[in-house]
């Protein structure tokens, strides 16, 4: 199998690219670590939305809704408060309309490349974020810390790690998601009406106007609860949706089938992830947004236990880390 990383560019950015056999892939160091593209050359599946060169800058203003943008911390917080340890950092509202903060402030910004290479079997890239005082994350959370992130492709498909490891002299919250943006269909003769998918769902969260949690759970709806078993479309209906993770035989995973192509992209995201979120931009086809979270959304203004909302804290020199990987499956038709 031939095995390679280099630097390249993707539509003009500055990239890392792996290949391992017929699969490659691609990573925006400069635009958030963004794995921007994970294909398999043989069949032609594209399994993550690319932006198109005339998207680029689009794509640069907003970099959410198109490969695996890291998000830290994730999601919607109330007002950009952001209470911790008596303190209250404030972000800032990038909702207006509700009155939110958005997403965190790491997937825009530069990651460096620590190390790229290839043996025999894969091929692999880490990239770090190395926040310190005048960082621009230090602005809003005043933390010594690293985020490392390891992309390998194999036989088997794309694997990540990442870690958080707290560098300073107080306890950080460690809440980390990923925008994950699959495409549907990712096969080029398939259709959105050809997929299906399954999710490791538990309890769907009530939400207020404002997108936040209120702390009570609503009852699934019959097609909803078909995401626990499958058969039902990603674009069923318009789905902006939070859900607690209930594994299944110890994995926590999205799956989607290809009835026409006889083909399943299977996302194991780990169980420190206790947390989904589902966007699929108004029921549209083409692509939906599967989205692994640590942390219930707006976590640290809850009035729940923190082991029950995914709120981590670690303390100095400890080290948060979790795995994932993106892989098929084919089956007979």
């Amino acid at each position: 199998m031939t095995t390679k990383a280099y630097e390249g560019t993707f539509q003009g950015e500055k990239a890392v690219w792996l290949q391992a056999g017929r699969y490659e892939a691609a990573v925006l160091p400069e635009i958030g670590a963004n794995l921007i593209a994970f294909r398999d050359n043989e069949k032609e599946y594209r399994f993550l939305r690319e932006p198109s060169l005339d998207e680029m800058e689009a794509f640069k203003a907003r970099p959410i809704i198109h490969g695996i943008p890291v998000l830290f911390p994730p999601n919607r917080y109330e007002d950009g408060k952001f209470p911790w340890k008596g303190k209250v950092f404030q972000f800032p509202i990038n909702e207006p309309k509700i009155g939110n903060h958005l997403h965190g402030f790491v997937h825009d910004i530069p990651w460096e490349v620590e190390k790229f290479g290839a043996d025999e079997s894969e091929s692999r890239v880490t990239l770090a974020l190395r926040v310190r005082e005048g960082h621009s994350v230090y602005t809003y959370l005043p933390f010594e810390f690293t985020i490392r992130l390891t992309y390998a492709l194999n036989e088997f498909g794309l694997h990540q790690h990442i870690s958080v490891h707290n560098e300073g002299r107080e306890a950080m919250p460690c809440l980390i998601a990923y925008h994950t943006t699959i495409n549907a269909p990712f096969a080029p003769n398939s259709q959105a009406s050809d997929y299906s998918f399954k999710m490791t769902i538990g309890d769907r969260w009530a939400m207020s106007e404002r997108m936040l949690p209120t702390g009570e759970y609503q009852p699934l709806s019959d097609e909803e609860a078909k995401m626990k078993t499958g058969g039902l479309s990603p674009f069923f209906e318009s789905m902006d949706n939070h859900y607690t993770t209930a594994p299944q035989n110890g994995r926590n995973y999205m799956e989607l089938t290809d009835s026409r192509a006889g083909v399943k992209l299977v996302y194991d995201v780990g169980t420190s992830y206790k947390q989904w979120m589902i966007w699929n931009n108004g029921a549209t086809e083409g692509f939906f947004c599967p989205e692994p979270q640590m942390n219930l959304v707006n976590a640290p203004n809850a009035d729940l236990p923190a082991d029950q909302i995914g709120l981590v804290s670690l303390e100095p020199g400890e080290v948060w880390g979790e795995s994932a990987r993106l892989y098929t499956i084919e089956f007979k038709k």
